[in-house]
């Protein structure tokens, strides 16, 4: 009897597992006839499971296009099919097609991140393709980072900073610039946000946190001890439980005579619950990770580029002295008026954009070809900035370009340094700010001289493998 009950179990499961592999072999035939059916771009999607993915995560030493895009340029054109990570995706290096897309937001294409973001910045991805709930948190963060008070409070803060902390790099026989100004711009960040005093507050190596994060951000999402992926999602973990603590004692606090970020949070969870608390952490942490990262990281290259480039230099040199022999008081407070017009200084500092992510909603017909509906197009902005047609000898540090070119507010085809269209850069104004004053304030008080590093790689993310280490001396 037990024996005939097995027989006839097996037999239920043998019909069951042919059944399920009968849908399966139909499912991949009707998805490879699809494929047939649309014109694709043309393209390799690599080995199975890991498409291209080792080739697109090697490091190049310069800051040229990655050789895993310019071969398939050179071989497919600018626009191609390829896998990355087990994702299907049409990666575009094209200006117009990337102007489309980016313009399409949440009609034909929506926003969409790539595993290793998901899983390091939270919830705050999955709710920031909802046009309304995107529209709210803008204007929670324009509560601290608005027009108003960039102008009036965050330009003074930002030089209280970079005055403090240069006087005390020049004690030093050696300062590695990238973690020393990311320490900078945290404690300025920080302090709007969360009223964090990184100088007196026992956690004030939080910021560190972030290093181990930025560098596992793009990496192969392997979460095993020893991977870049594994010390990303800890370091996350300190940083998420940091917040939470300061999170629950502001909700016990009395109301402070000036408010932060977390002010506003709290305020949203009290009286317009929208958000919820996950989400508000998830942005404060977002924040902190933009200010502290992609600031630091375009100031510390543009450092780099005006080494290497002595014409450069003089010329950013003379725009900022010419602007404090000027004043009465050389060593008074830049003006929001002074600050604008550094245009040199603005030319000579423009940011290293990420790649960009969109989801196709519905099947598109672009350029002769179609992009599924499901597929993920990757944009990638550095293509556009160093486009020989648009830029003469795009590869070479050349401020000049930019000289007679208005920079193009929310952005253009050949501009995606902070973004196009919806989902431009919120802190784009804070960051020019940052770089700004932080550059004036180096370049009129200090001389200084390379110890050691300097190095820069695209690994796709700009990265300094072995510091750059500099020694500061105060001009007499």
């Amino acid at each position: 009897m037990e024996m005939d009950l097995l027989l006839a179990f097996l037999m239920c499961a043998t019909l069951i597992a042919a059944w399920w592999f009968h849908l399966l072999l139909k499912w991949a035939s009707g998805h490879r006839r699809r494929r047939c059916e649309l014109t694709l771009p043309p393209g390799s999607m690599g080995l199975p499971l890991l498409g291209e993915s080792l080739e697109f995560f090697v490091r190049i030493p310069s800051l040229e296009i990655l050789p895993f895009f310019k071969r398939r340029m050179e071989r497919y054109g600018p626009v191609f099919k390829t896998n990355l990570i087990g994702k299907d995706m049409i990666v575009s290096l094209d200006p117009e097609l990337n102007s489309y897309v980016l313009k399409q937001d949440n009609k034909a294409f929506k926003i969409w991140y790539p595993e290793s973001l998901k899983r390091v910045l939270g919830t705050v991805l999955e709710v920031t393709s909802s046009v309304s709930l995107h529209k709210h948190m803008r204007s929670m963060v324009l509560r601290v980072f608005g027009p108003e008070n960039l102008r009036l409070a965050l330009l003074r803060d930002m030089q209280g900073a970079a005055r403090s902390n240069l006087s005390s790099w020049a004690d030093r026989p050696s300062t590695e610039l990238k973690a020393a100004v990311s320490s900078m711009i945290f404690s300025v960040t920080a302090k709007l946000l969360i009223n964090y005093d990184a100088s007196t507050s026992s956690a004030g190596e939080l910021w560190k946190h972030y290093d181990a994060f930025a560098n596992g951000l793009m990496s192969f999402p392997l979460n095993i001890p020893g991977t870049a992926f594994y010390k990303c999602l800890k370091g996350r973990k300190n940083i998420m439980e940091a917040l939470k603590h300061m999170l629950d004692e502001r909700k016990e606090a009395e109301r402070q005579e000036t408010m932060d970020f977390l002010d506003v949070v709290v305020d949203e969870l009290n009286e317009n619950p929208v958000l919820d608390e996950e989400f508000s952490l998830d942005v404060l942490f977002g924040l902190l990770f933009a200010s502290v990262h992609t600031t630091s990281t375009a100031l510390t290259a543009a450092v780099k580029f005006l080494t290497d480039n002595p014409k450069a230099l003089q010329e950013l040199v003379e725009e900022n002295e010419h602007i404090s022999k000027r004043r009465n008081d050389a060593r008074s407070e830049i003006t929001w008026e002074e600050y604008k017009s550094m245009k040199f200084t603005s030319n000579a500092s423009q940011h290293i954009a990420p790649m960009l992510f969109r989801k196709a909603n519905q099947d598109v017909h672009m350029k002769g070809y179609t992009i599924p509906e499901g597929w993920t197009v990757m944009i990638c902005p550095l293509a556009a900035h160093l486009n020989p047609i648009t830029y003469p000898d795009p590869n070479v540090f050349n401020p000049w370009r930019w000289k007679d070119i208005s920079e193009p507010i929310g952005g253009s085809k050949d501009f995606l340094v902070f973004g196009l269209g919806l989902r431009s850069c919120l802190g784009a104004d804070f960051a020019k700010v940052q770089i700004a004053t932080f550059l004036h304030f180096f370049v009129t008080n200090y001389r200084w001289e390379v110890v050691s590093g300097g190095d820069m790689v695209l690994s796709p993310v700009l990265a300094f493998p072995n510091g750059f280490h500099v020694k500061l001396m105060q001009k007499t």
